[in-house]
């Protein structure tokens, strides 16, 4: 079962506190970037973050499950009606990760 692009679009205003908030699709669901860094994805109408050491102690509730069959681990995020603490834990994610790679350019 893919997202709906309503619960899509209000995972994205619920985190736009935390920078400039895009969502990608990918493999019939969606990646989601702050600031041109992926740190979370959206599966079957529920949002998972990347797993970090920071983020954890922020977490109302630690529930590690993977997004889809094969992937690894990402924290499930329940409560997603809180854009303060959504916004707060997007932020301390995005700190933890590393910068993307840039993009070889096409010839």
């Amino acid at each position: 079962m893919a997202s709906s692009p309503d619960f899509v679009q209000y995972i994205i205003d619920q985190c736009g506190g935390a920078g400039e908030i895009v969502a990608r699709k990918m493999f019939g669901d969606y990646g989601i970037y702050c600031d041109g860094k992926i740190f979370g994805l959206v599966c079957d109408d529920c949002f998972y973050l990347k797993p970090t050491e920071a983020v954890r102690p922020l977490l109302q509730a630690v529930e590690l499950r993977p997004p889809y069959d094969g992937a690894k681990e990402y924290f499930l995020i329940a409560d997603v009606d809180d854009s303060d603490y959504l916004a707060a834990i997007v932020r301390e994610t995005c700190k933890a990760l590393p910068v993307p790679k840039p993009k070889k350019k096409k010839e």
